[in-house]
């Protein structure tokens, strides 16, 4: 069963490693895991699942291959499990009142009268204490008040099942998933670069342990707090195709303001020309010069840019081609300077990737800024993103 368990991991994508599968196996081999499923839940992900993106599917082939409480004896060999084992996992579960009002029938008695009950009944029952249904006594079904039941369907509504499958706690940590603002700070941390700066306003402990040592005397040494040393600029894109995509850039937007002390933001329409914007809401009023942008911030800056570079292809190749205003300038000619100002640079685009090949203006992007720099708006490409800026 735990064979099957591991090429079912490496079916869905996840990359679990021969290494991996053997630290699990070593683990039970030497007691480490209790016979409780949940116990054994928790150490075959930390053992199996390095990347917190792959929760989700590790739940899904979890409760795929152990969708059953009987799967316990298959875990720890063909022999039964010792009735204690059993009687201390239903301890966690029920208070002692329970325990005591509730003559709960053995393990796998408990097993074998749910096979008969499968077997015999022809439709669906509700209440009662025998048959399987909804709202019973009986310690089989969904919704009912059994404390040693098997829930079977439906919604848990008094937790008192000894065991639920298929429980998925991160279903949006899914690396095909677009990004909320929780998951987005991880992948965002991934630039870091921590250096000491500014007032001395921490205590170096070991630096005042040797200087005490050195002086006889207590010496107290302070030093810089160490923050993430990172500069990042990231350029906007608003309005048109992007009003669909307006709550994944203020996700954006609100996780890189959390995560970089060091931040500059501005905006743009399609394409960045000769001016960008400090306010989408006053743009024509509050506009800098890109070429000033340049001169201000140094070559060291990342540069993220955010956008579908979906539009008419001239509003790239063209003068002129701007939709708000007249460009003396191609987009394709900042777009270089700015590629060329910024060698860190990368697009971050929200549209999936397989559409990409169906518009004209996103290849003719990323034919000016690097075939390698445009990633995808989702939890992976933000990982795969952040990687390439740190190199």
């Amino acid at each position: 069963m735990l064979h099957h368990f591991f090429t079912e991991l490496r079916a869905a994508n996840i990359p679990v490693t021969t290494r991996e599968y053997l630290t699990l196996l070593e683990a039970l081999d030497k007691g480490a895991i209790s016979p409780d499923i949940e116990h054994f839940y928790a150490v075959s992900r930390a053992a199996l699942v390095k990347d917190e993106k792959n929760f989700d599917k590790f739940d899904m082939v979890f409760g795929h291959v152990f969708k059953g409480v009987e799967v316990l004896s298959g875990l720890f060999g063909e022999e039964e499990i010792p009735p204690d084992w059993l009687e201390a996992m239903l301890k966690r579960q029920l208070s002692e009142e329970e325990m005591a009002e509730l003559k709960a029938l053995p393990f796998d008695e408990l097993m074998e009268t749910l096979k008969k009950r499968l077997e015999e009944q022809e439709k669906r029952h509700e209440g009662g204490s025998k048959w399987i249904g909804t709202g019973g006594t009986s310690p089989y079904g969904h919704s009912g008040y059994n404390p040693a039941g098997v829930r079977i369907g439906g919604e848990s509504q008094h937790k008192k099942a000894v065991k639920v499958w298929q429980e998925r706690r991160y279903k949006d940590l899914d690396g095909d998933r677009e990004l909320g603002t929780r998951n987005l700070k991880v992948a965002l941390r991934r630039l870091r670069k921590f250096a000491r700066d500014g007032a001395l306003d921490e205590l170096d402990l070991g630096g005042t342990i040797d200087a005490t040592a050195k002086q006889g005397w207590l010496d107290v040494i302070m030093r810089p707090e160490r923050r993430n040393a990172i500069k990042v600029m990231v350029l906007f894109d608003i309005g048109g195709s992007m009003d669909p995509y307006v709550h994944m850039c203020e996700e954006l937007f609100s996780a890189a303001r959390s995560t970089f002390k060091n931040l500059e933001y501005f905006y743009f329409h399609n394409c960045p020309y000769e001016g960008l914007w400090t306010s989408n809401l006053r743009r024509r009023a509050e506009t800098v010069k890109t070429l000033d942008i340049m001169h201000k911030y140094p070559h060291d800056w990342k540069v993220i840019i955010v956008g579908d570079a979906a539009m008419a292809p001239y509003e790239i190749t063209h003068a002129g081609g701007s939709v708000e205003h007249w460009n003396e300038e191609a987009g394709s000619v900042w777009l270089k300077r700015i590629a060329e100002t910024w060698p860190h640079l990368i697009w971050l685009n929200p549209q999936p990737e397989e559409w990409w090949d169906y518009s004209h203006s996103t290849r003719i992007i990323q034919d000016l800024i690097g075939p390698d720099r445009m990633f995808g708006l989702t939890l992976e490409g933000v990982d795969e993103a952040m990687k390439e800026l740190a190199r």
